[in-house]
């Protein structure tokens, strides 16, 4: 843990947060600069380029890991070292904050025009919702918790089976009517309202992040001040190695967990990618088996070492804690700059209303790369003016 003025923060969770921010990055580099050679979801592992294919996979990793961190950070803002207290009014305020941004200055961000013809419902969507949502029950039991943000997690892949049953019996939801939003709200993604000037997306259905943010702040207490490290780390090991464990009985006999069955491809790197080709919106099981089970190794591997760490990745590591404690500034700074960039490049090439285009994957990962340099500075200042201010509305950014 690194010290400030009131609090303490975990230096792993934000290094996590860091590369998480770093991934995202590449992916909203490949939405604005290689749109041409777009992926769908899942991803056709056989007309999908390899490279391109697994620059999108490590993306997978960053809603699920991002939304769990605001769980066990949410159990941190309620237990500080001075004592509990009621984390119900920030989860509120911070949760409708996200859906504003979401609405206006997210939703402006990718188009360059607000209102734009579609009005898309994405990540900060879910977790602004997915924030109220754990404002209302963070105050049940943990082991509740843990067992309603289980049972959402490895349940909801049901739903669909379920809902087909319904349909059958002449109770399916009708377009336009209560049911058929809730459930577009829920758990399966399209138009909330296709009608209309503006028409309302569901990008990101919520169930199941609802159900890893309770997952998240269930796993609060392994970053309690009486929790041994040898301990936490034991834990996180085991539910890191547990969870692609059970993934890899679920997924090899395709027993459930992902509704696209994987199939032996042309070679072996083509197996592989069936074999990883998961559902992101809204995220199967076996999505979130591969991606939190990863997030629990990363975390054990990143505990400090009574050893010392080498330079470079030293640095490597108080980097990525710089874009993880101040996660949302660098989120808005650098859709604005995609924009901006996209902008001058399109003016330069003189395509007058078209759209600059890399012509190679490995031109995202440059390309991104030299954009969360250029945009260092800014969220190292922000950083340290959030924890060294005083400002109190701050804290909700």
């Amino acid at each position: 843990m690194t010290a400030n003025n009131s609090s303490a923060r975990v230096a792993s969770i934000d290094i996590v947060r860091g590369i998480i921010m770093l991934l995202m990055t590449v992916d909203h580099v490949r939405e604005t600069f290689y749109l041409s050679h777009q992926v769908s979801d899942p991803m056709d592992a056989a007309s999908t380029p390899p490279a391109l294919f697994f620059t999108r996979l490590a993306a997978h990793f960053c809603a699920p890991l991002f939304v769990f961190l605001t769980g066990l950070a949410a159990w941190l803002y309620a237990h500080p070292p001075g004592g509990p207290r009621s984390a119900t009014g920030f989860l509120l305020k911070r949760g409708a904050l996200l859906l504003f941004l979401e609405l206006v200055v997210i939703n402006f961000a990718w188009s360059g025009q607000w209102p734009g013809p579609v009005l898309y419902l994405q990540v900060m969507w879910a977790i602004g919702l997915s924030m109220i949502a754990l404002a209302l029950l963070h105050r049940l039991p943990l082991p509740w918790l843990a067992a309603l943000g289980a049972l959402i997690v490895a349940g909801h892949n049901t739903l669909p089976t379920l809902a087909q049953l319904a349909a059958s019996f002449g109770a399916g939801f009708e377009p336009g009517g209560a049911g058929h939003m809730l459930w577009t709200v829920l758990e399966q993604r399209g138009y909330l309202a296709s009608d209309g000037a503006v028409k309302v997306r569901i990008s990101y259905p919520l169930l199941a992040w609802i159900g890893v943010i309770l997952l998240g702040y269930a796993a609060g207490p392994l970053y309690s001040r009486t929790m041994a490290p040898q301990r936490r780390v034991r834990v996180l090991l085991a539910a890191g190695a547990a969870a692609p464990a059970l993934l890899l009985v679920l997924r090899t006999f395709n027993i459930y967990g992902e509704a696209l069955p994987w199939a032996q491809g042309t070679d072996t790197l083509h197996s592989a990618m069936s074999f990883l080709n998961f559902t992101k919106y809204p995220p199967s099981l076996d999505f979130l088996l591969l991606t939190l089970g990863a997030g629990m190794l990363v975390l054990a591997w990143l505990e400090p070492q009574p050893r010392a760490i080498p330079a470079p990745a030293a640095a490597w590591r108080r980097a990525c804690a710089v874009f993880g404690g101040a996660p949302l500034f660098y989120y808005l700074l650098h859709l604005y700059a995609l924009l901006a960039l996209q902008r001058i490049a399109s003016a330069l090439q003189g395509t007058g209303s078209g759209r600059y285009e890399f012509n190679a994957v490995w031109q995202l990962w440059l390309a991104s790369a030299l954009l969360a340099a250029l945009l260092y500075l800014p969220t190292r200042w922000f950083g340290r003016y959030k924890r060294s201010s005083g400002n109190a509305w701050l804290k909700y950014f």
